[in-house]
């Protein structure tokens, strides 16, 4: 049976794991955010390059219209 000490101790290192994993989880959701950030980001840039491309390709002449194939 465990004694009052050895209880003791049990519950210090419990609290001192508690406080290191609430430590790791405030990193990782920091990470989330600049990874989430960065996604939105290059989702925008991805957005405005296929504007970019679908402009330049109303612009290009008909494939029917006399060009060779």
């Amino acid at each position: 049976m465990a004694t009052l000490q050895d209880l003791a101790e049990r519950i210090e290192r419990l609290v001192l794991r508690h406080e290191e994993l609430k430590r790791t989880n405030a990193l990782l959701e920091e990470q989330l955010g600049h990874v989430s950030h960065e996604r939105d980001n290059l989702k925008s840039r991805l957005s405005a390059a296929r504007s970019r491309i679908d402009a330049l390709l109303e612009r290009l002449p008909a494939s029917g219209s006399g060009a060779r194939e």
